[in-house]
C-alpha cells in the first residue's frame, strides 16, 4: 500500500514522502496514529495545502524535545531494589521503573521511550540508558541501582 507520511517515522521516511508499506502496518498503526494517509490524489493535494502547517508543528515538536533533552542530558537516576549479598536483585529494574522515576523528577516520559541496550538491569550497578524524546533526539542518562538487604 502506498501512503504519504504526515510525520517523520523511524526507518521509513520523512514528512511528505510517499512510501510503500505492508497493508497491515499502514492500516493498524500508521493511519490510526495519524502519522500517514493513503496516497490518493486528494490526500496528496490536501497534504500540499497543509504542508507548511505540518512542517511548523514538526519543528515545534523537535525544538521542545531538544530543550527537554538539554535538561535531561547527564541526569543520574537513583533507584533502590532489594538485593542479595552477591549484588543480584530480587526482580529487576525495567523501563517502566525508570520512566516512573523520571516522571517523579519532573521529566514526563513514557516507558516506550526508554531504550535499555542490554535488557532489564538485574544487578546492583550503574548503567547507561537512552531516552528517545523524538526520532532525532536520544539522550543518555545514568541509572544507579542501589541494593537494600532483604
Amino acid at each position: 500500500m502506498q501512503i504519504i507520511l504526515l510525520d517523520k517515522v523511524v526507518n521509513l521516511g520523512n514528512l511528505g514522502e510517499i512510501v510503500r508499506v505492508k497493508d497491515g502496518y499502514a492500516r493498524n498503526f500508521l493511519i490510526p496514529s495519524g502519522r500517514a494517509r493513503r496516497a490518493t490524489e486528494t490526500a496528496i493535494k490536501e497534504f500540499e495545502v497543509r504542508r507548511a502547517e505540518l512542517e511548523k508543528a514538526a519543528a515545534e515538536k523537535l525544538a521542545a524535545a531538544q530543550a527537554q533533552g538539554e535538561k535531561l542530558t547527564g541526569k543520574v537516576i537513583k533507584l533502590s531494589q532489594k538485593a542479595g549479598v552477591d549484588g543480584r536483585l530480587f526482580g529487576s529494574v525495567t523501563n517502566h521503573d525508570i520512566a516512573e522515576a523520571l516522571t517523579k523528577e519532573g521529566f514526563p516520559v513514557a516507558k516506550a521511550q526508554i531504550r535499555m541496550p542490554h535488557g532489564p538491569i538485574k544487578t546492583v550497578s550503574e548503567s547507561a540508558v537512552g531516552v528517545a524524546l523524538h526520532t532525532d533526539v536520544i539522550v543518555e542518562i545514568t541509572v544507579n541501582v542501589q541494593g537494600e538487604t532483604a
